[in-house]
């Protein structure tokens, strides 16, 4: 496992920091005028989006700088719908919770919007799943008095509404508790000591041979349900949640390059919310099988995660690392 670079701090000897300055050093004059936090222009080919020295991101395979990792966990019933931000996430993960609903853990590194939103409480499975980028900042609204030893004593860089006041602002457009959204560069300035963007495993590039074509995929939880529609036209899987079209209130239609459905073991853990339900733990250390749509296919692949601190890597059915597409990636972690 290779060790993870936080900001401010010099070469631990992994060769990672000096790979980065490689990725400065090579910027062209064009890529020097994006903005700190986004790009533009058209998406790399393979070769671009497989190498970190020409300046692509770990976590879409476009170009980006490696930036800080910001991870937020964000409400996604009903009544906190549309969401806000989204769409600039690097990767999109949704688990399960109580009532077998589901919620959104979205990490930023590439690019941060003005606000994300909206923002709610932390779960237990958030700290093994972030284990893997490091030391990465993570916001929520806040925990249970039982978990938050456990937040305190995990490698993130907590960021709960009461301790980064500054960073978080209640909308009037909704009521409350889905109203509350993260203003991100707030955030990470009051972060400390948070690990820029590193490899996690993912690979982008041209598309694996076989799979087997693929117009619409539904996966669903004991209540809730997503289905990403191949659009030919936008080169995209567009995102439906409970069988509405997955808008945001500052980018129009969500869509996906590609989407990961991870089998692993969802089981009880010791925690309840506040009506008593139990909280799900999905485990994310070990190994299972998945499926990976890109590019108007899917392909049967397997994953595994050795250690907490270790890399999830995607392999095909001949045990060959199997590349994503680039752009933003979701991961529905599912029960098995």
């Amino acid at each position: 496992m290779n060790a993870r670079r936080r900001r401010g701090q010099k070469d631990d000897g992994s060769g990672r920091p000096a790979r980065r300055g490689a990725v400065i050093a090579t910027l062209t004059a064009a890529a020097l005028t994006v903005s700190l936090y986004g790009c533009t222009g058209p998406e790399p080919g393979p070769e671009e989006t497989s190498s970190v020295e020409r300046g692509t991101s770990y976590f879409t395979g476009l170009p980006a700088r490696q930036g800080p990792v910001l991870a937020v966990k964000i409400d996604n019933v009903r009544p906190a719908r549309p969401h806000t931000g989204l769409g600039a996430a690097d990767i999109v993960y949704v688990e399960q919770v109580e009532s077998g609903l589901s919620r959104i853990l979205a990490v930023f590194s590439s690019r941060l919007p003005p606000q994300i939103g909206p923002v709610r409480s932390a779960r237990e499975s958030d700290l093994e799943l972030l284990r893997q980028f490091g030391r990465p900042a993570l916001a929520y609204s806040g925990a249970q008095s039982a978990l938050r030893p456990l937040i305190e004593s995990a490698p993130v860089a907590a960021l709960p509404q009461g301790e980064a006041p500054d960073a978080f602002v209640r909308s009037g457009d909704r009521p409350a508790p889905h109203n509350l959204y993260l203003r991100p560069e707030r955030a990470l300035a009051a972060a400390r000591d948070v690990s820029d963007a590193s490899d996690i495993g993912m690979r982008f590039g041209a598309a694996p041979g076989g799979g087997r074509p693929l117009e619409e995929h539904t996966v669903r939880y004991p209540a809730a349900r997503y289905t990403f529609s191949w659009s030919p036209e936008q080169k995209r899987w567009l995102v439906a949640m409970d069988g509405s079209a997955a808008r945001t209130t500052d980018g129009g239609r969500l869509e996906a390059s590609t989407v990961v459905v991870q089998h692993t073991q969802v089981r009880p853990s010791k925690f309840r919310d506040r009506s008593g339900s139990v909280s799900p733990y999905t485990e994310t250390v070990g190994s299972g099988t998945a499926l990976v749509l890109r590019d108007g296919h899917a392909y049967d692949a397997r994953w595994q995660r050795t250690s907490a601190d270790g890399d999830t890597v995607f392999t095909d059915a001949a045990g060959e690392r199997l590349n994503f597409a680039p752009g933003q990636v979701w991961v529905l972690l599912t029960a098995r």
